[in-house]
């Protein structure tokens, strides 16, 4: 899977990265050294395709973290530790772009200090696609004060990997229509069941798509190219955007399948 460039994006790339040899228009996304061009092109070449794609930033922590849930050898109780701090820090990241308006607050000093307050307008709900979104749901909670949390189940077919209709389930909260959702499911591999959620969201509980914010661990190009074209108003919130996806729809490198490792039921 790779991006073609128009002249003008290479141009806008080149001036942040001179090192890139003119001979690249055709750069393959994440491939860490392909060509000689370095993963921050790469994925600076992503994040300029899709816009409202973020990347949480690899600081040596959050790399960490990513080691320790990809690693085969870490133990069930490793990969919920170290999963949940990621996903504390991935919601962390998608509140950032909540709306706020400005408040004054009055200090124990007696001192006023101007700051921000949440949007009253719009509270926030939670959505798990069943069953491996439900591992985010502690990390919600932690930052988010009584939060409601609403469910999707989507079914896939076990040979084309795509969702199932005959087998989905949804149940929000009823003024969820009024709220920003901040959907959450692990892996972004094909993009099939995380679309049937957002359609299921719009087209029955009538959430804006752009009161939407996608929140998963690890992406794929294959799923985000289907699902930021699809629906280009949501933002997407992801810790790492792997190479690419196999025969069995898995991601490569990726980490195996997130929620039999998350609840242990490999």
């Amino acid at each position: 899977f790779c991006t073609l460039l128009c002249l003008k994006d290479v141009k806008i790339i080149r001036k942040k990265y001179k090192n890139i040899p003119k001979k690249h228009t055709k750069i393959d996304i994440m491939s860490s050294t392909e060509g000689g061009v370095p993963d921050s092109v790469s994925q600076a070449l992503l994040l300029n395709k899709y816009p409202q794609l973020k990347i949480l930033k690899h600081s040596p922590q959050v790399l960490l973290l990513l080691t320790k849930i990809r690693d085969v050898k870490s133990c069930p109780q490793d990969f919920v530790f170290y999963a949940d701090r990621l996903h504390r820090l991935l919601v962390e990241h998608a509140l950032d772009m909540l709306p706020v308006t400005p408040f004054t607050a009055e200090t124990p000093t007696g001192a006023a200090f101007t700051g921000v307050q949440t949007d009253k307008d719009h509270g926030i709900c939670g959505v798990s696609i069943l069953r491996a979104g439900e591992a985010f749901e502690s990390a919600l909670r932690d930052t988010c004060r009584a939060i409601r949390i609403g469910k999707i189940l989507v079914q896939r077919d076990p040979v084309t990997h795509q969702p199932d209709p005959q087998y989905n389930y949804s149940k929000m909260p009823p003024d969820v229509a009024q709220r920003w959702v901040l959907l959450c499911d692990p892996m972004l591999a094909t993009g099939g069941s995380a679309a049937c959620a957002v359609e299921c969201l719009l087209d029955k509980y009538q959430v804006p798509e752009d009161r939407i914010i996608f929140i998963n661990v690890v992406a794929c190009p294959e799923g985000l190219e289907y699902f930021c074209n699809k629906f280009p108003k949501i933002r997407v919130v992801t810790a790492a955007v792997d190479e690419k996806l196999n025969e069995k729809g898995y991601i490569m490198p990726g980490l195996g399948d997130f929620g039999d490792r998350y609840f242990g039921t490999q």
